[in-house]
């Protein structure tokens, strides 16, 4: 990578305005470009305009042109769609990881190639290097902010394009840059949770698109115990929103689900964060993605990641002939959810990952 022109996707937050800062100071050519993804649906919680204001004043302090893009369309069709059949299938997918590839990694990178540029940038915490002509992703060097789990649906054509200048810095020094140069998101809150429903309720943005249907709550031995108001609204391992009240020859211990029945709108659930029901070894996947365009080998061991901030699990992995996975993991997972993602690792390199389709823990008899 020769040019020096480098676009920068600034977002409003200290993480994108230090990656920008860190690019102007190296001598390259920087351009903001601050990307809108959602359209402001009336609630009031979107945060689009205060960010875009962040942008633009941190651009003008750093004293770089910024750009503007409006991907909500292209947002919603690839990310949001998705996002919604995949809960009203009952499944739990990860927005993040599609936004990355299909918007980030995909329209704004097309955009960045319009307005000349040779490379792009983000504030992502993660590292790339080439070695014998292929590109990796690395782990970023703060293991406690590494995003490299976002980021393994990155092909070779994005990382020989991109640079992400934080992934050797931690998150501290990151707000002392900021700071040291008066830059306004410097103490800036990060953002959390899924970008297009920012601080509100999760169950009542849901509903808006997926109205509440009322069903039965069942252990897995089949007696009823309650209602809830949707499967969709609930995940694998969850404790918050089930209202489950002291039972009568029940110890008084937590509820958490362990299993939903779609077709039938029923919510199993048990007591114990490491109820047996919620207790695998070994997982399906969807097809694989591989950085380096094909898997090391047919059949290798490897680490993995079924969440964010996991620690990494030893397991072996299988490629069968269509792509798909056959993972065995060491020892037991807990809640393992289709929908998520599947990240593999080879120590700090990511391999890739795919979407987790099923797996072999216990399901009560309605659910099979």
């Amino acid at each position: 990578m020769t040019g020096n022109k480098i676009v920068v996707g600034v977002s409003g937050g200290v993480d994108s305005s230090v990656a920008a800062l860190l690019l102007r100071d190296a001598g390259c050519e920087v351009i903001g470009l601050f990307m809108q993804n959602w359209a402001d649906d009336g609630s009031g919680q979107c945060r689009a305009e205060d960010d875009r204001r962040d942008a633009v004043a941190v651009c003008g302090a750093l004293g770089i042109p910024i750009r503007f893009r409006d991907f909500s369309k292209e947002y919603w069709e690839g990310v949001f769609q998705y996002f919604l059949a995949e809960y009203a299938a009952g499944r739990t997918p990860n927005p993040d990881v599609l936004c990355n590839r299909e918007i980030k990694f995909k329209h704004f990178l097309d955009a960045a190639h319009e307005l000349g540029a040779d490379a792009i940038a983000t504030g992502h915490y993660a590292r790339v290097d080439q070695r014998m002509g292929t590109f990796r992703l690395l782990r970023a060097v703060d293991r406690s902010k590494d995003q490299s789990y976002f980021l393994h649906q990155l092909g070779q054509a994005q990382l020989a394009f991109t640079r992400f200048p934080l992934g050797e810095l931690a998150k501290t020094r990151i707000r002392e840059i900021a700071g040291a140069h008066g830059l306004r998101t410097a103490e800036k809150k990060d953002s959390t949770g899924i970008c297009f429903i920012g601080e509100r309720d999760f169950r009542s943005f849901l509903a808006q698109y997926l109205p509440a249907k009322e069903g039965e709550l069942r252990t897995p031995e089949g007696l009823r115990i309650g209602a809830h108001c949707g499967v969709f609204y609930y995940t694998l391992g969850q404790r918050e929103g089930l209202n489950i009240g002291g039972m009568r020859g029940r110890p008084q211990a937590p509820w958490f689900v362990v299993a939903k029945d779609v077709a039938n709108n029923i919510l199993y659930v048990d007591q114990g964060h490491d109820s047996p029901w919620l207790q695998s070894r070994n997982l399906r996947s969807e097809t694989a993605h591989w950085i380096a365009g094909a898997p090391p080998a047919p059949q290798f061991p490897c680490t993995a990641q079924t969440r964010y901030r996991q620690p990494d699990e030893p397991c072996t992995v299988t490629v069968h002939d269509d792509g798909t996975l056959a993972v065995q993991f060491a020892r037991a997972q807990r809640a393992v959810t289709p929908g998520q993602s599947l990240v593999l690792y080879d120590g700090e390199v990511c391999l890739g990952g795919a979407v987790i389709a099923a797996t072999d823990a216990p399901v009560p008899g309605n659910c099979a």
